[in-house]
């Protein structure tokens, strides 16, 4: 029987105060609905519907975004309530040929897969299966009635609880798993006649019952939902803490997990170090043996093994095995450094390639340039690269001396094992082996400090 899951991505977020829609707020690297669906690509279900109603245009593409098989999306034109929303899937074919259907929320990302597995092992025979938990403050959450054997009797919204239903702890996660066809048939009988003024996907549970109702507990660490920005922070916190359990145990060494930033897609392999204040986000790889920090930043960038990166931010890169960055070094997208080779203090690199044990020691910008073997730019070399209209490429051959205070005026090519002496603009080609100058003689003005003192005197 063919199983599919409804994600309730809908709603607007009023207590967020943003004009953002709730599930499309950014926690740890993914949006909380790419939390949720990728919790769901782990049960290899047949479907996955994901409704969507404020800002549909947008949160449509973040659902696509995550490339599931399956995936439907159904728009919720006007928001009124869980129940509507899943009677809209209903409505619009979505859930048709499927025989079990998992609804969860689009806005908890701390769902596991094996939570929602759980619920869909118990679901067998059952009408209804939920995911509970037991909450030392339950404020906020819908209340599980129990009757005096102990089984699901029906879910009470806080706001229509009373005294008594209020003091319950255990509370509904909003996950459930539901025959397909009773679900369809009391979708359709939902009414609106609450505090809300909405059609809870409560309701259905209660006329149920007598079919079977199931209960799963989860711990609340992993059904919390989140409402308003204090959450969302707290959420963020606990997926980090989770993402960096899992690398501490798989070999990766987190000096500090208080100061250590890791988002959901990054990947690192054992016996990488990760030092305080590292920040890691994007598509980043760091390779065995690699030291990032401190204090370092890392977005979308391959560090390769044995290379270390310190006090430096690295955007859209690629760093080979041995290769040293930093102090207070920015390398821009399209920077290649390959094996062994150096961007020191205070240099900025773009769109380059620095080749094999090549260094460009300190403060220095090398942009659109291709550096060959075992080359050295001396320290604040610039490749003029920007005319004002275009940029243009620099090329700098194996073991070439670039001299300090060099510039480099692109296009322009400075030959295998060539020169050029300190201070120089260089304008032309270089060949092989040459050295270019460019400066004026300089010129000796002898008593020059005593006249001008004196001048100076005089004046006075």
């Amino acid at each position: 029987m063919s199983v599919a899951a409804v994600v309730l991505a809908a709603g607007k977020g009023t207590r967020f105060r943003s004009d953002l829609a709730k599930v499309l707020h950014p926690a740890t690297g993914r949006t909380l609905l790419r939390w949720v669906l990728e919790a769901l690509r782990e049960l290899d279900l047949d479907r996955v519907v994901v409704v969507v109603g404020h800002q549909a245009d947008d949160v449509r593409r973040e659902a696509e975004a995550a490339g599931l098989d399956g995936l439907v999306v159904v728009e919720q034109a006007e928001q009124r309530g869980t129940g509507h929303a899943v009677r809209r899937a209903v409505e619009d074919g979505a859930l048709d040929r499927v025989g079990t259907v998992l609804v969860v929320p689009g806005d908890s990302p701390m769902l596991t897969g094996d939570a929602l597995r759980a619920v869909l092992d118990a679901h067998p025979g059952r009408a209804a299966t939920l995911l509970t938990a037991h909450l030392d403050d339950p404020t906020g959450y819908g209340r599980v009635v129990r009757d005096p054997q102990g089984l699901v009797e029906r879910v009470v919204e806080e706001r229509d609880a009373t005294a008594e239903q209020r003091r319950i702890t255990e509370v509904n996660t909003s996950v459930y798993a539901f025959d397909r066809e009773r679900l369809a048939a009391e979708v359709g009988r939902l009414a609106s006649d609450n505090a809300q003024g909405e059609e809870y996907l409560t309701d259905v549970v209660a006329p149920m019952v007598p079919a079977g109702v199931a209960a799963v507990s989860a711990p609340a660490d992993v059904v919390a939902g989140v409402n308003d920005r204090a959450e969302l922070a707290a959420a963020a916190a606990a997926l980090r803490a989770r993402i960096l359990d899992r690398l501490m145990l798989a070999g990766t060494t987190v000096v500090d997990p208080t100061t250590t930033y890791v988002g959901a897609d990054v990947v690192t392999e054992p016996d990488a170090v990760l030092l305080p204040g590292t920040h890691l986000e994007g598509t980043t790889r760091i390779g065995r043996d690699a030291v990032i920090g401190p204090d370092s930043r890392l977005v979308d960038t391959t560090v390769e093994a044995g290379a270390t990166v310190q006090y430096s931010v690295v955007v859209g890169a690629s760093i080979g095995p041995g290769a040293t960055v930093g102090p207070f070094t920015y390398l821009r997208p399209g920077t290649r450094l390959e094996a062994r080779s150096k961007a020191g203090a205070f240099v900025e690199i773009k769109k380059s390639v620095v080749g094999e044990g090549s260094k460009v020691p300190h403060l220095s910008y090398i942009g659109d340039t291709t550096i060959g073997r075992d080359a050295n730019i001396g320290a604040a070399t610039v490749t003029v690269n920007y005319d004002g209209f275009d940029k243009h490429a620099t090329v700098i051959g194996d073991r070439a001396r670039v001299g300090s205070d060099t510039m480099l005026v692109a296009p322009v090519t400075v030959g295998a094992e060539a020169y050029t002496g300190a201070g120089s603009v260089i304008t032309r080609d270089v060949p092989d082996g040459a050295l270019a100058v460019e400066r004026n003689d300089q010129r000796i003005v002898p008593g020059y400090a005593q006249r001008r003192r004196e001048r100076s005197e005089g004046r006075h």
